[in-house]
């Protein structure tokens, strides 16, 4: 998993508002990167429901959050449409979790990104960066917080 102080690999994933984003386009812009597993489970979708419910805390930091797994846009873009996600969700299916690699999260034995988080600065490195132990746990809300200090510090 890619450390505190590393650069973020760039990566062009298109998103659910069919949309290309390219992570090097928003240097200037601090950048959350949520790797959740699988579409349509309860644990990624109660964690990103929170992050809709949170929301401002991130648009407030001026930060822009991206949830990213290794599922097909077409079925993102109607999970996210149904759960009334303001961020895009991008997908990372082909070349299949290339992008969860490049950060060292991508779990080979189920085909799909660990549960792990990564706040890129300004700068386009990692100021922040934390997963769970397990794909069945899920990050805790208060760490959020703790990521989006580390902005102003």
């Amino acid at each position: 998993m890619l450390e505190i102080g590393q650069p973020a690999p760039d990566f062009t994933l298109t998103g659910t508002d069919k949309a290309p984003h390219t992570l090097s386009e928003l240097r200037g812009t601090p950048v959350l990167l949520v790797f959740h597993p699988f579409s349509f489970t309860g644990i990624c979708e109660d964690e990103l429901c929170r992050l809709r419910d949170d929301h401002a805390q991130f648009t407030d930091a001026g930060v822009q959050v991206f949830a990213l797994s290794c599922d097909a846009a077409p079925a993102q873009a109607k999970w996210a449409e149904e759960q009334g996600w303001s961020f895009p969700v991008l997908s990372d299916f082909w070349p299949h979790g290339a992008v969860a690699r490049a950060y060292g999260v991508f779990n080979e034995d189920r085909g799909c990104a660990n549960r792990a988080t990564f706040l890129v600065g300004a700068d386009g490195t990692v100021v922040d960066a934390f997963a769970t132990d397990s794909l069945g746990t899920p990050r805790e809300a208060g760490r959020y917080t703790e990521a989006l200090a580390k902005l102003g510090a």
